[in-house]
């Protein structure tokens, strides 16, 4: 499980093994915990957010979504 991005408390990850059914999708970590999930086609969650960091979570991943994306692709060729 790679980390594509690091920003702020914030680390997004791509998971290596993934179902086939599953939209493209990053996996947002704060500290030692998976929080939620972004969708990559859309940038919208896959679940709630923590409350109080649905802007800063968007905030983050909008800096780094071109970088996440390749490394999406990368890693599931699709």
């Amino acid at each position: 499980m790679p980390t594509v991005a690091e920003e702020g408390q914030f680390r997004f990850v791509v998971y290596t093994r993934e179902k086939d059914f599953e939209p493209p999708h990053v996996h947002v970590w704060v500290g030692n915990e998976d929080v939620c999930r972004l969708e990559l086609n859309s940038g919208r969650f896959m679940e709630n957010p923590p409350p109080g960091d649905y802007r800063s979570i968007l905030t983050a991943y909008r800096k780094h979504a071109v970088a996440i994306r390749q490394e999406w692709d990368s890693i599931h060729g699709r």
